[in-house]
């Protein structure tokens, strides 16, 4: 709670109710323009700020619309928006609709932000305007009524991550720090270091790695970054960069974020394994070019028992020991010889591979001493998580989180699959969000998950950090600026600036 009390009291003065309110409520027949809202400075730093902006239409429905306000001083400025195209002139900024939230009927509401700069004082705007129309009302009602004055609380957001990122554990069903703090990850996926060097693309495919490309996580208020993995690549047994230079690239990452205040999530994404009797929309390769139903004994518990060697001592990294299973596919969906693989590995049914189990890697991890926070998977690519706890491996810590993973196109997609499924496992054990999307570019789907992840102190962190255009979904950037997507991206970047990691 200290984090959050002295974010409250930094950003008290700057939190306030903007709109002129109305001496009295206005009768509905005059409800015909006419605004209201609420400007909070959510966060500010030395040089730097969050804002986020309310908007009430008090007026006719609209289809579109453009806020603009004058910032009282000339040393402040936008210097990245959401949902919202943000620009500015002088102290004139000008916030128009996105094709999403254009249509506003009257007394409906949206919310749009930014990221600002400033120098000498922040003071709050004096007025605004919506399609022109100075913003002077209350929302009105049939009839009349006493004045409605908005209220405020600055959400617990805070300013960017600073200084390396907590050391966490398990205790009970929280993700807690050193100092016991409940802690939730926030933050993104950073795809490519499961695939790119097995396709002739280096290690990142050209993206950044580097100071730059961290800052523009943290504009987004990042607090977590999963990176998968290829254990290949990792062993030196096949790719380039591969063996010794891929660890090196892989630990430098690591350790940039890390020190930058963000923790790291360490993912098995792509493993060797034949399974040639798949489907014909599944990777037949035996190399680690795809996604395969389980680890495998061969290289599997190699590969993380030089993980937890090169990361032991560093608890602020969490490791994800295996991405998106489904053995319960070429057992002919049989759910408990499913389950019974995913934990004990050996000979699974319809697999021609020895299997590592989750009970195999977890002792793999803790042969070495590393006592870092783990994270286990469930069955159906991890979205079936109904039998977890039956199947819970072993850990002589007791630090394992469940991980799940929830797209729109998933089984379980829906609030109520949520609470009967997946609610009662948050009673018992910490679980993270450690993937999830929608498959329309939108943000929909995700806005409503991630508000039943906020309403169980349950972290989460979106597909993917990757500027690849999207045309199918799960893209967040359109540049390794941050610059984000409209709909998904700016939805995604909108909310994470409204969360803080402690709980």
């Amino acid at each position: 709670m200290k984090h959050r009390r002295a974010l409250l009291a930094a950003s008290a003065a700057s939190a306030l109710v903007l709109a002129g309110i109305a001496a009295a409520a206005l009768p509905a027949s005059a409800a015909t323009s006419g605004c209201s809202v609420t400007y909070t400075v959510q966060s500010q730093w030395s040089g730097g700020f969050t804002a986020s902006v309310d908007i009430t239409n008090l007026g006719d429905p609209t289809s579109g619309w453009t806020l603009t306000f004058d910032f009282p001083n000339i040393g402040q400025r936008v210097t990245q928006g959401w949902s919202a195209t943000w620009t500015q002139s002088g102290a004139r900024v000008s916030a128009a609709s996105m094709s999403w939230n254009g249509s506003l009927g009257t007394a409906a509401s949206t919310s749009i932000g930014f990221v600002g700069g400033w120098s000498g004082a922040n003071p709050v705007p004096a007025s605004f305007a919506l399609n022109g129309t100075t913003c002077t009302g209350s929302v009105t009602s049939p009839t009349p009524s006493p004045t409605s004055v908005p209220t405020t609380t600055a959400p617990p957001t805070t300013p960017p991550p600073s200084g390396p990122a907590p050391e966490l554990k398990v205790s009970g069903n929280k993700i807690v720090t050193a100092d016991g703090e409940a802690y939730r990850l926030l933050g993104v996926s950073r795809s490519s270091g499961e695939f790119a060097c097995v396709q002739g693309k280096g290690l990142w495919d050209s993206g950044p790695v580097d100071q730059a490309s961290v800052d523009a996580m943290k504009t987004w208020n990042i607090h977590a970054v999963r990176i998968p993995l290829n254990e290949e690549c990792w062993l030196g047994v096949n790719g380039s960069p591969s063996g010794a230079p891929y660890q090196q690239g892989v630990k430098e990452y690591v350790d940039l974020l890390v020190a930058n205040g963000i923790n790291v999530i360490l993912d098995l994404h792509w493993n060797w394994g034949a399974y040639p009797d798949s489907p014909d929309w599944h990777c037949k390769d035996e190399h680690a070019t795809c996604q395969k139903p389980m680890p495998d004994a061969r290289y599997a518990p190699q590969f993380w028992t030089g993980v937890a060697n090169a990361f032991k001592g560093n608890d602020a990294v969490v490791f994800d020991l295996f991405n998106e299973p489904y053995p319960e596919m070429p057992a002919e969906w049989d759910k408990t010889l499913g389950w019974q693989c995913l934990r004990d590995g050996g000979t699974c049914v319809g697999l021609p591979y020895e299997v590592a189990g989750m009970q195999d890697l977890v002792d793999a991890v803790r042969a070495t001493g590393a006592t870092n926070m783990l994270m286990v998977s469930g069955l159906e690519w991890t979205n079936d998580m109904r039998e977890w706890l039956t199947y819970r491996p072993n850990d002589p810590l007791n630090n394992i989180a469940a991980s799940w993973h929830a797209y729109s196109f998933n089984a379980c997609a829906d609030e109520s699959c949520w609470d009967s499924q997946i609610a009662p496992l948050a009673q018992q054990v910490p679980v993270v969000l450690g993937e999830f999307g929608q498959d329309d570019c939108g943000f929909d789907y995700m806005q409503q998950l991630v508000n039943w992840a906020d309403a169980h102190d349950m972290g989460y962190l979106a597909w993917t950090w990757n500027p690849w255009g999207c045309t199918g979904g799960a893209v967040l950037i359109k540049d390794w600026a941050g610059t984000p997507e409209p709909g998904v991206g700016e939805g995604y970047q909108a909310h994470l600036l409204t969360q803080s990691p402690y709980v």
